[in-house]
């Protein structure tokens, strides 16, 4: 088998996916392509053209429109989760409410959460001037300066916004390409939290000034954020004719197509329970199959891995259905399995950066939407019983997490590990309260080492917090993550004392300087990312107290990578006046005056005005200035590394 490698989000490797399908797809970094929207109606009608008829232009852009968007139905055997809804009604309810079902939707008021009321956005060049007109979400594209008289692209155009993407932490959107169906990525993001428009490169860890190309939803996002998707890439005639059984996730992508189940039960007699063994061939109930076959249903989407060039993906979509052995035709990418994965070796030595977008260096995931690696290749699930399941569960939880309402807290971990079921053996095993953050057993054994959608995201790789695996990796350990105000040697302290651990070898910083803020300041831009988010969470700022996380929060305010700025932002948001007025994460540090000096001169005044606690990073300062001294050579150390995390 000789495969080609396919990511599940970002598009790693886009000549791969989509083989030049047309030249004026990749037009789209001037602004979205050339050719594929309504020219300007002033700018483009012919002198002495006659007036037509407003109502049949109307109608004509109508269909023009719809015969641009991916379709809904097929393939074969799929009927739509409107088909489940008559005999599963609370079922299709807790479905309905889910963020899976509004993974892609088509862009109507109703489902866009994002302002389009004459807003105007600028990028490389271009400005774009968003509108809403009842049901249409347009939006007018206008090449600005030079080159508006240049060749290329018309100087002005108008298009509709065609499916929109996300609903939880941010929204994507995707416009008519031409070339069929095609959907071109719009170069703007709507953040939820902050309810704001931000250029797309900036919502990724990515180099800055790193050059940001068109995404097409139709071969890329198509695969996970829609149910039963059919690309239908025509490369002889340059067109796409993608269709999906549903756009988001719904019912069939976890059961499977519906369609005997739906007609077998219409044939059925009335009130007649059929056996066990008939519904199983009927549909799959994902529950009933073993630990491996439902958590492949869940990797399907979750996961790194291979498609086998025998496989018709981008023509007919993908053969699997849930039920089937995933790796038949999607091998798993598993880093300590390379020597295992026909032609996986010989590709990462053509792309030795492939690995490190996606993995920590010991094969641990780095980045979202790859849980189904992880949880793999953890020793829980070698045993053969733990799955996806165990902790999660569609219809028996809230939206945020999806976790089964008895699995939100320990419970979780005691279905395998009942030793620990009393407070007693938990306080012996964990050295921390029972009813604190440092009992909870996913706080050490699932850290949030994990990046994606400008968060920092539980590791699904079931593990223990070893300084010697962060000595190797880089990756932060549990603790540190939570006593960010602690030094490293002091972690390593406590866990040889504990549980035995051997002894490390440790330079001067990782002895005396607050872990938090050596990650902060000298990590590289996945580390400071972490740094960042874990500065703003909860349990760590209760643990390591808050005040003297300022200056680092105030320092990363001016970091060269806008994602870990972003984080910085919202963590030091929840100290309101640290925030100097009028900030904005987007803006490029060396186009205006350092943030961090004045967030810095906000926290001097602070600390004069009451009694604060001394910040951490060496020993018992005390001085304000001290502080500073301290940061300086930090940042001095920094990681420039170039990253590029591949959500």
């Amino acid at each position: 088998m000789r495969p080609t490698v396919a990511s599940t989000g970002d598009c790693p490797l886009q000549s791969d996916v989509f083989p030049r399908v047309h030249a004026s797809v990749w037009i789209g970094v001037v602004w979205l392509v050339a050719g594929a929207c309504s020219r300007d109606p002033q700018a483009a009608a012919p002198a002495g053209s006659e007036a037509i008829s407003a109502t049949n232009e109307t109608a004509t852009a109508e269909d023009g429109f719809r015969e641009s968007l991916p379709r809904e139905g097929g393939p074969a055997g799929y009927v739509g989760s409107a088909a489940c809804k008559p005999c599963h009604d609370d079922q299709f309810t807790s479905w309905h409410r889910t963020y899976h079902r509004t993974m892609t939707q088509y862009a109507t008021p109703a489902t866009v959460r994002a302002n389009f009321d004459q807003q105007t956005l600028t990028n490389q060049g271009v400005r774009f001037s968003l509108s809403r007109h009842e049901e249409e979400l347009r939006v007018r594209m206008e090449r600005l300066g030079p080159a508006a008289n240049s060749d290329g692209p018309p100087a002005a155009m108008e298009t509709r916004v065609g499916l929109v993407t996300g609903s939880h932490h941010m929204q994507v959107f995707w416009m008519p390409g031409g070339d069929g169906n095609t959907q071109i990525g719009f170069p703007f993001t709507w953040l939820i939290p902050e309810a704001r428009w931000v250029p797309r490169n900036s919502t990724f860890i990515r180099p800055p000034g790193f050059q940001h190309s068109s995404e097409i939803w139709n071969v890329t996002c198509s695969r996970c954020h829609s149910t039963g998707v059919e690309p239908r890439v025509d490369v002889a005639r340059h067109v796409m004719d993608s269709q999906a059984a549903e756009l988001g996730i719904s019912c069939e992508a976890c059961h499977g197509p519906g369609e005997r189940h739906v007609q077998a039960r219409r044939a059925a007699p009335a009130g007649a329970k059929p056996e066990a063994a008939t519904l199983r061939g009927e549909i799959v109930q994902p529950e009933n199959l073993d630990a491996k076959r439902s958590s492949e249903v869940c990797g399907f989407c979750h996961s790194m891995k291979w498609i086998d060039r025998s496989e018709p993906w981008r023509e007919r979509g993908f053969r699997y259905r849930p039920g089937d052995d995933l790796e038949a035709t999607t091998p798993l990418i598993q880093p300590h399995k390379v020597d295992q994965i026909p032609g996986l070796k010989d590709h990462l030595a053509r792309n030795s950066d492939l690995l490190a977008d996606f993995f920590w260096s010991d094969g641990m995931g780095r980045v979202s939407g790859r849980e189904y690696n992880s949880v793999a290749a953890s020793p829980c699930f070698q045993g053969g019983k733990f799955s996806c399941l165990s902790c999660h569960s569609l219809h028996e939880s809230e939206p945020n997490d999806l976790l089964a309402a008895n699995r939100q807290d320990n419970r979780a971990c005691l279905q395998c590990h009942p030793a620990f079921g009393t407070d007693a053996a938990l306080t012996a095993h964990t050295r921390h309260a029972p009813a604190s953050s440092g009992s909870e057993c996913y706080n050490c054994h699932m850290p949030h080492t994990t990046y994606g959608v400008l968060s920092a995201i539980r590791s699904h790789h079931i593990s223990s917090p070893r300084v010697s695996d962060q000595l190797v990796t880089g990756r932060p350990n549990a603790c540190s993550l939570c006593h960010l105000d602690r030094p490293l040697g002091w972690v390593a302290n406590a866990l040889s004392s504990w549980f035995q651990h051997p002894t490390n070898q440790l330079d001067q910083a990782q002895t005396t300087a607050a872990e938090g803020a050596r990650l902060a300041l000298t990590g590289d831009a996945g580390q400071r990312a972490l740094a960042a988010w874990h500065l703003g969470w909860k349990p760590a700022r209760e643990a390591a107290g808050s005040d003297w996380m300022i200056p680092l929060l105030g320092a990363l305010l001016d970091d060269p990578y806008a994602a870990v700025r972003c984080l910085a932002e919202r963590s030091l948001r929840l100290t309101p006046s640290a925030v100097p007025p009028g900030y904005d994460f987007v803006t490029e540090p060396e186009t205006r005056p350092p943030a961090s000096e004045e967030s810095w001169r906000r926290w001097l005044a602070s600390r004069s005005a009451a009694t604060a606690a001394p910040a951490p990073f060496s020993g018992a300062l005390t001085v304000p200035d001290d502080v500073r001294a301290r940061l300086r050579p930090m940042l001095e150390m920094r990681n420039h590394r170039p990253m590029r995390l591949r959500e």
